[in-house]
């Protein structure tokens, strides 16, 4: 299938967490991790879009099933979802398991998307995450003495 025809099999990538790893240069970076999907997005075949990232298909299944890559594996599944076949919705966080460590990550690396112009990625989109943000701002309040009174302190 050409490449220009890719947009009416698949769903470009949204924005998505990273998968946290530690920094390799021969390993999954976010950026890597973008240009996988954007190839997927391209190819439609996990291992030929695996290949051009200089990674391996087991690999990138690996990935998908790692700890924290909830976010990727639904970009993954969105990308080839066909359009037109209802709205992919995220999995739903359930905060109350999110650690604080776990929301300073999110706010220091965001949302990424990669950005897929004639047939490539050119660049990565970033976006902060601000509903971790704001998670973290309502921990810091609650656990703050005098914050269940009033806005005045009644």
């Amino acid at each position: 299938m050409p490449k220009r025809l890719a947009h009416r099999c698949r769903r470009r990538p949204p924005f998505f967490h990273p998968v946290p790893l530690r920094a390799r240069r021969d390993g999954w970076s976010i950026e890597r991790q973008c240009a996988f999907l954007a190839q997927l997005y391209l190819t439609g075949s996990v291992g030929a879009a695996a290949h051009r990232v200089g990674m391996s298909r087991h690999s990138a299944y690996r990935l998908r099933t790692r700890e924290g890559a909830e976010s990727f594996a639904h970009a993954w599944d969105s990308v080839l979802t066909p359009p037109g076949t209802g709205r992919r919705h995220a999995p739903r966080t359930d905060w109350r398991k999110v650690t604080v460590p776990q929301l300073i990550r999110r706010i220091e690396t965001g949302l990424v998307q990669p950005v897929i112009h004639r047939g490539r990625m050119t660049a990565l989109r970033r976006k902060a995450d601000i509903c971790a943000l704001l998670r973290l701002l309502r921990r810091i309040d609650a656990n703050e003495p005098g914050a269940s009174d009033g806005p005045l302190g009644c």
